[in-house]
């Protein structure tokens, strides 16, 4: 695993935390190998479990991680993910993890390119970006969230709109035009690095820019360095590639 790579996945873990702050009844449970976090909710994409080791030595190695995962959630009652790198596995694991994980009734739910970019390009439009910082901003970066990944409001609500939630290093934005909140970056300053999450844009208003500027912004207003990761869906490659984003790695999400 280089240096950039493992950078990345730091930032991954500390992305997750958020969800495993954001209410009272949430957990973190960081291990040597992999960091567990549960948010409280029965809803798999929130409660993670995210490898940070920089080698997994084999199947056998592999399996007892997803058993003391598998051994965290259960008792909950919580349907939960998986999430690893696939350069922390030797290339012929690679090939055999989801025959590993289907022995434990979980499934490939996404492969996620692992993306880093050495600045943001410069450019238009103008939006007007704000930091989640009170009532108005969490309810507006959850309502958004919930419309462009179709989480149900409940959900988003019981997590986003938390005040604790933003305590970390978590650092959310919401961007707004003509006074109506569309688009959403956080930033997560862990690895090293700055790492976006939650880059989403109300689907009237995609195609516009918006989503860049306000993660341009957003870079801006927290301060971090140039430099900075995330993990592309399908959805927003081409977006990401566009901005000068390249993929370095390929992180595959598991489902229970």
């Amino acid at each position: 695993m280089t240096d950039l790579v493992r950078s990345l996945t730091e930032n991954l873990v500390c992305g997750m935390q958020f969800y495993g702050r954001a209410r009272p009844s949430g957990e973190i449970r960081d291990g040597p190998a992999h960091c567990l976090i549960y948010c409280g909710l029965n809803y798999a994409a929130f409660n993670a479990a995210v490898l940070h080791a920089t080698l997994v030595s084999g199947a056998a190695h592999l399996m007892r991680l997803i058993e003391e995962a598998r051994d965290f959630y259960e008792p909950r009652g919580v349907r939960w993910t998986y999430w690893l790198c696939d350069a922390s596995l030797d290339p012929a694991l690679v090939r055999e993890t989801p025959r590993i994980f289907r022995r434990y009734g979980m499934h490939v739910l996404t492969e996620a390119p692992g993306m880093v970019a050495d600045s943001l390009p410069p450019g238009q439009p103008l939006i007007d970006v704000r930091p989640v910082a009170d009532p108005p901003t969490r309810v507006a970066f959850a309502r958004i969230i919930s419309a462009t990944f179709d989480i149900p409001q409940p959900v988003c609500a019981a997590v986003y709109e938390h005040e604790r939630a933003w305590r970390g290093d978590m650092h959310g934005y919401v961007g707004y035009i003509a006074g109506k909140p569309v688009t959403t970056a956080a930033l997560a300053e862990g690895g090293g690095t700055a790492g976006f999450y939650s880059v989403a844009t109300l689907p009237a208003y995609r195609r516009k820019g918006y989503a860049q500027a306000t993660m341009r912004q957003a870079l801006q207003q927290c301060g971090g360095p140039e430099r900075t990761v995330l993990q592309s869906t399908q959805a927003g490659l081409k977006l990401y590639e566009k901005m000068g984003y390249r993929a370095v790695t390929t992180f595959r999400v598991f489902i229970a």
